[in-house]
């Protein structure tokens, strides 16, 4: 099996990124990350003022998939997350939802036991479920931080990028040039405090491809939901876009028209907040599958005309 090291990372999704390693679309694959800090916090007494701010979360790759072109969705299965067995989290002043409350900068072990899958922090033991934070591809134009989510993934924060979960991001050059990392071995939706419990990973996948599938955000699958991943500069724009893909999403799957469309989802879709800490907002539309079955999705986004 193909494992990529840690030591091969990147801090930027741009349009030149050339890929270390190439998989084949079925192929499985193993990113061995490190931590959003890169290693820089060893325990609760490190500075956060030695933390170097331009070199955090190292996303390992990028992974070549060949015969990935302009126009193809990647498909990214998570098959397993084995987590390290010790996270940090922290807060720092002027950063986090309640940026104001915070005068001075903590950092907080959280102890993995991956044998009961729980994470003890102050003595409060806390079920684990370990998630991918930064997962992307190479950009269409814009050299992007991998700090920063956007149509070609990066940092979305989303909780539900875990084991058994199918991620198709859309593909802007060939051969996508597929990198992750950030894990975390827990984290809320919004990841108010500025970070999760922040850990070293490595992490199991497979790819595949669906040619000439173009979509314009990423799309997450899971057991039972489907989920459009928008990435804004406001909580209200990323809520606004996810809604009017997923709408439009809907409408071309179930061939429906678009007040009825609307209605449907008003009827059964959720907005979730995957983070508001970052440069961007990622909020997240859902709808369950047996609403929109991801069969039929796929035939959908064979049309050009698809959002």
């Amino acid at each position: 099996m193909l494992v990529l090291s840690a030591e091969n990372y990147v801090y930027q999704f741009e349009p030149g990124m050339k890929g270390v390693a190439e998989a084949r679309p079925g192929e499985k694959v193993i990113f061995e990350t490190k931590d959003c800090f890169a290693g820089q916090v060893e325990s609760e007494n490190t500075s956060c003022a030695a933390i170097d701010s331009d070199h955090v979360n190292p996303a390992t790759g990028p992974l070549s998939v060949a015969g990935a072109e302009k126009g193809d969705l990647l498909g990214v299965s998570i098959e397993n997350i084995e987590l390290a067995s010790r996270a940090f989290s922290v807060v720092i002043p002027g950063k986090g939802a309640l940026h104001d409350k915070v005068d001075e900068p903590l950092i907080r072990a959280v102890e993995i036991d991956n044998v009961r899958r729980t994470g003890t922090f102050k003595n409060i033991s806390l079920p684990l479920k370990p998630m991918i934070g930064v997962i992307g591809v190479a950009t269409e134009s814009d050299s992007i931080p991998t700090g920063t989510p956007g149509k070609h993934g990066g940092n979305m924060d989303t909780r539900d990028i875990t084991s058994g979960a199918t991620l198709w991001l859309p593909v802007f050059q060939r051969g996508a040039m597929l990198a992750l990392g950030d894990c975390h071995a827990l984290m809320g939706d919004g990841e108010i405090g500025c970070s999760g419990a922040e850990v070293e990973a490595r992490v199991t996948v497979s790819v595949d491809i669906l040619k000439g599938s173009a979509f314009s955000w990423p799309l997450l699958v899971t057991a039972e939901e489907m989920m459009v991943i928008v990435s804004a500069e406001t909580i209200d724009q990323a809520a606004a876009t996810a809604s009017d893909v997923m709408v439009a999403l809907a409408a071309k799957t179930l061939d429906l028209d678009l007040k009825d469309a609307l209605i449907l989802c008003s009827l059964t879709m959720d907005l979730r907040i995957s983070q508001i800490v970052d440069p961007l907002k990622t909020v997240r539309a859902v709808l369950p599958l047996n609403i929109l079955p991801w069969e039929r999705v796929k035939s959908a986004l064979k049309c050009a005309d698809v959002v």
